[in-house]
């Protein structure tokens, strides 16, 4: 039991069905991570017991989920079966929606790419993105045999905040009041996630780049805007209302740029990609995709230049921030930048401002860059209906003192 401040977190008892579905999702977890494991292997990983093993294993064999690798030899006796995750058990689509672009993949159950595609959007209105996805669904439908977990869509937040949702370049204007899941899922005939894009980049990378082994990270997601994401325990941080992390409307400079949110100053209007396309538009630039990102980066283009100092200059004392009020095991840069540029943002931060992070003993670099590039949101968007059925989740309730009394 976790005590704060006034209220206790207890940990909810589990009924039959409930125990099921955690175990199940513990035992695949310990594989996924794993690679392959027998059966006593699982049971010493998990606590469970053996027959509790035997049975899960069993099921999730019986539906494709794990399979058979043969017997592994080691010492003397019968070599234990080996289990490993079924890459073709099951299949989850992964849905980035921006204001110009849709990135779709698709992710097997190993969480391995089969599929990813980058489309230009030039009406990102509700009924246009969903016809444009049915056609891509149909499409992955055909191509794969396997069953859909799921459909993950990620998008730039915040959401439904007043005067701050639906306005400016970096959100999707035509969105505001709509219940996105609803809306996808019954055009779509699919359940549906919905996360903001940041969120869903820490997903990624946590299940697939550099948060593998981490269970606690933030991550600051390149995306338009700016925005962070956070892991915290293994499982995303979401807030009250899906709006956790929102740093892009952090005032950083008082009576700075005016933001179209309606403040002055945003973080978001000096470190993001959106503000460096600004720059370039004001020097008779076309904008930079990824690769002209990259071509700017190797040229060493002084409009790049002076973007990526500035931005680690304003990134640098929200990183201390962050890390004071979640003190996280580390915090990771990634999103739709090449990875010289990343790179190159994070050794021009150089001193780092003193937190609860500046100890001598750290296992882990304060910051650090991400691993799964430009499709890292998308990735995270395919991995949500995985993350679901592959990560055990602690359900806590919270309970006022009085209830416990007596």
């Amino acid at each position: 039991m976790f005590q704060s401040g006034g209220t206790h977190q207890v940990t909810l008892g589990k009924n039959p069905e409930r125990t099921r579905d955690h175990n199940r999702r513990v035992v695949l977890d310990a594989v996924r991570q794993h690679g392959s494991l027998g059966r006593m292997q699982i049971a010493r990983l998990t606590q469970l017991t053996a027959q509790a093993i035997a049975n899960i294993v069993d099921e999730l064999v019986g539906e494709n989920l794990l399979m058979e690798m043969g017997r592994l030899r080691s010492g003397r006796g019968q070599p234990p079966i080996q289990f490993a995750v079924n890459p073709d058990g099951a299949m989850t689509m992964g849905v980035e929606i921006a204001a110009d672009h849709m990135v779709t993949t698709v992710l097997d159950l190993a969480g391995h790419p089969r599929s990813r595609q980058i489309a230009a959007v030039r009406d990102a209105s509700p009924g246009q993105v969903v016809a444009h996805l049915r056609t891509k669904l149909e499409a992955v439908r055909s191509a794969f045999r396997s069953p859909l977990l799921g459909l993950g869509v990620v998008m730039p937040g915040p959401f439904e905040i007043e005067g701050m949702t639906s306005v400016g370049p970096t959100t999707l204007p035509g969105w505001a009041g709509i219940d996105v899941a609803a809306f996808i899922g019954d055009a779509c005939g699919e359940p549906v996630i919905v996360e903001n894009d940041a969120t869903a980049a820490a997903v990624g990378e946590r299940l697939f780049g550099a948060g593998r082994s981490i269970s606690s990270f933030a991550m600051i997601y390149f995306g338009a805007g700016v925005g962070m994401g956070m892991i915290q325990d293994g499982a995303p941080f979401r807030g009250a209302f899906g709006n956790a992390g929102e740093i892009g409307h952090v005032v950083v400079v008082p009576n700075g740029k005016a933001c179209a949110c309606g403040q002055h100053g945003c973080l978001e209007r000096y470190a993001s990609l959106h503000a460096l396309q600004e720059r370039l538009a004001e020097a008779g630039m076309r904008p930079a995709d990824f690769v002209g990102l990259a071509q700017l980066h190797s040229e060493r283009h002084p409009i790049l230049l002076d973007w990526m100092e500035e931005t680690a200059t304003r990134l640098a004392p929200m990183i201390g921030m962050v890390e004071n009020i979640i003190d996280p095991e580390t915090v990771v840069l990634g999103g739709t930048l090449p990875d010289a540029v990343i790179d190159e943002i994070i050794a021009r931060m150089g001193q780092l401002p003193i937190s609860v992070a500046s100890r001598r003993a750290r296992s882990l670099p304060r910051v650090l860059r991400g691993q799964t590039g430009q499709y890292t949101a998308a990735l995270g968007a395919a991995a949500l209906p995985l993350f679901e059925i592959t990560t055990p989740k602690l359900e806590t309730s919270a309970a006022a003192p009085a209830e416990l009394e007596g």
